[in-house]
């Protein structure tokens, strides 16, 4: 991952402390694990035990990282699962918003599923990441401490306190261009045009804010198009994360986790790429963000048509080689904090903490000093 009025409520609000039944269950083991809230103070510390699991430093610190992206990623799951997804025991919490659900549905008609089985991947992704580390005497990653930003005051939401702000989006649709490009890769310092330019330009709504967000009709359709392009701006960092991070692994299963996780983030960008595509052409008449058409000028040819959701051959490792269908960006240094500053830019943690980001700084800054072999 590359990468707003405020929103912190007291300590004391009940929303930072009281979680979804789903969420609870998933963390049980974290009150065995000696999982309190994760400080400074435990990035660089391994216990005896994890020493003697036969893993690095450096590979717990990835494996922190990692975990800590995934409870992110899965609370806005979360809010737009609620919102818009299916509610049932595998991912429960929220009621559903009928109207939301049917704008999503603009772009495909499985999307509510779509919604809620990527909601529930990211569930297993950082529970399995937090036993795993707890199994080998590692400290695992607990973020409840800052769970203080509202909810949606939408009909369906629930009223908990959130990580992350889907209500003040600022989003960067690059990465369309980018898989599009026979001539460039952004491992190699190249830029690339975003899809729809008006995200970039002020702040949005991805979920209704509130029932008054469900008219007027084009109103609610931009802010589900603006959903489907962050599903997908979402999960293309996290289908660069994982193998930037392999490359920095030593341990043979810390490998094996990190390039086992990281192919299901490609299948849902794959997912959302495609969907994206769909979202049809309009201009939002409240705030006049516009979604362009990206089959006709300005736009158009095979850098913006809307059936390309397979990753055009580019440049890799050197400009002199041939050109090779990957997955882009890859380039290991800095990655982690990359995907910070990615989210930081994108007005996710907007009304967050200065402790918060301190902490995730943290985490970013060891799994990027983690280095194969030592």
């Amino acid at each position: 991952m590359t990468t707003q009025a405020s929103l912190n409520k007291p300590a004391g609000d009940a929303r930072a402390t009281t979680a979804p039944p789903f969420r609870t269950s998933r963390r049980a083991f974290l009150a065995g694990a000696g999982g309190a809230a994760l400080g400074l103070e435990l990035l660089g510390g391994v216990s005896p035990a994890f020493a003697e699991g036969g893993l690095t430093p450096g590979d717990a610190a990835l494996l922190r990282f990692a975990a800590a992206a995934e409870i992110i990623e899965t609370d806005f799951w979360q809010q737009y699962n609620e919102l818009g997804g299916i509610q049932d025991s595998e991912v429960p919490g929220g009621t559903g918003s009928q109207a939301y659900t049917a704008a999503l549905a603009v772009l495909d008609s499985d999307m509510a599923q779509y919604v809620h089985d990527n909601t529930e991947d990211e569930f297993t992704h950082f529970t399995f990441l937090n036993a795993y580390l707890a199994s080998k005497g590692a400290e695992p990653v607990n973020l409840d401490r800052f769970r203080t930003l509202p909810s949606s005051q939408a009909t369906g939401a629930q009223q908990i306190g959130r990580l992350t702000n889907l209500m003040q989006l600022t989003v960067d649709t690059s990465w369309w261009t980018r898989y599009r490009s026979r001539t460039k890769n952004p491992d190699f310092g190249d830029t690339f045009p975003p899809a729809v330019p008006g995200l970039l330009d002020g702040e949005f709504p991805a979920i209704p804010r509130s029932d008054s967000d469900l008219a007027p009709s084009d109103h609610l359709q931009a802010i589900a198009n603006t959903a489907g392009f962050h599903f997908a701006t979402i999960e293309q960092g996290g289908n660069s994360l994982y193998p930037s991070m392999a490359q920095r692994a030593t341990h043979r299963e810390v490998l094996r986790i990190l390039i086992s996780i990281g192919p299901t983030e490609t299948m849902h960008f794959q997912t959302w790429a495609d969907k994206a595509g769909n979202a049809p052409p309009l201009t939002d008449p409240t705030n006049g963000l516009v979604f362009p058409d990206l089959n006709s000028p300005p736009f158009g040819g095979e850098d913006f048509q809307t059936n390309l959701i397979m990753p055009e051959p580019t440049v890799f490792l050197d400009r002199n080689l041939p050109v090779c269908s990957i997955i882009r960006p890859t380039n290991t240094q800095d990655a982690a904090m990359g995907v910070v500053d990615f989210l930081t830019a994108m007005g996710l943690f907007k009304g967050q903490s200065p402790e918060f980001f301190t902490v995730l700084r943290g985490l970013a800054m060891a799994a990027d000093a983690a280095r194969h072999g030592m």
